[in-house]
């Protein structure tokens, strides 16, 4: 991924892309039950018409990516709560699993194909990183009280300020090393924002796969699961550093 970032065309990315996200649609399809012809045209219209308008189009304004988030938050208070989410089960949960993908992923290839996007990408991959090994390393060595058992049974609250911190220092340090321009004040506040996202998204991805009664979205990367799995962490941070560099 590190390697495509730095090194391929814009046109190269932008397909890769697509292509991923037509593997995640699958992913859904799967997960959801939807591998029949009658969900065929609700991929098609929730899931592929915003995936290609976006990579072709471009960006057409927050609202979209801001309402698939929330819808997406919904499911993992649904989750949080009760214990599962049998409401969204159906075509509710396809509509949001397509939305999520098709929406969301293009984000990917609109922030690194924009000005300074490679060094933003690789900027909010690295961060990412940090998050989740900061979370993972802080709460198995100190995590006591459980963030959101029904979503995720391993996070805890303690686990959740370990990655935040862990970011914020992580974002503070790669800037005085890459000497950039932002204030403190900004750099620390980016840095939050994509810890807290990275961690949201996680939860989100986790109660995407609750709802549809699965242990993971796919089997792609053979013991660690499948592409949404590996890209939850991102996609919310993404989108976020998009509209924040622009």
């Amino acid at each position: 991924m590190g390697a495509l970032v730095v090194f391929a065309p814009g046109w190269f990315f932008t397909i890769f892309i697509a292509t991923a996200a037509i593997w995640g649609l699958y992913e859904v399809a799967a997960m959801t039950g939807a591998l029949h012809m009658v969900a065929i045209p609700l991929f098609a219209v929730v899931g592929g018409v915003p995936l290609f308008g976006l990579l072709y189009g471009g960006d057409v304004g927050w609202l979209a990516p801001v309402l698939v988030i929330l819808m997406m938050l919904a499911l993992v208070a649904r989750v949080a709560v009760a214990g599962d989410a049998e409401a969204f089960r159906g075509p509710r949960l396809v509509f949001i699993g397509a939305a999520y993908v098709g929406v969301l992923f293009p984000y990917f290839a609109l922030l690194r194909n924009g000005p300074a996007g490679i060094s933003m990408l690789l900027l909010v991959i690295l961060l990412v990183v940090v998050s989740d090994s900061g979370a993972y390393f802080i709460g198995m060595y100190l995590g006591r009280t459980k963030l959101a058992p029904k979503v995720s049974p391993n996070k805890t609250v303690e686990g959740a300020a370990g990655g935040l911190i862990a970011t914020m220092a992580a974002g503070w340090l790669l800037f005085q090393i890459r000497g950039g321009s932002w204030d403190a004040g900004p750099v620390l506040l980016f840095s939050a924002m994509i810890s807290l996202l990275a961690q949201l998204g996680d939860l989100a991805g986790s109660a995407l796969k609750r709802a549809a009664g699965v242990k993971d979205s796919g089997w792609i990367f053979p013991g660690h699961g499948g592409l949404l799995d590996r890209t939850c962490s991102l996609v919310f941070a993404v989108v976020f550093a998009y509209y924040w560099s622009r």
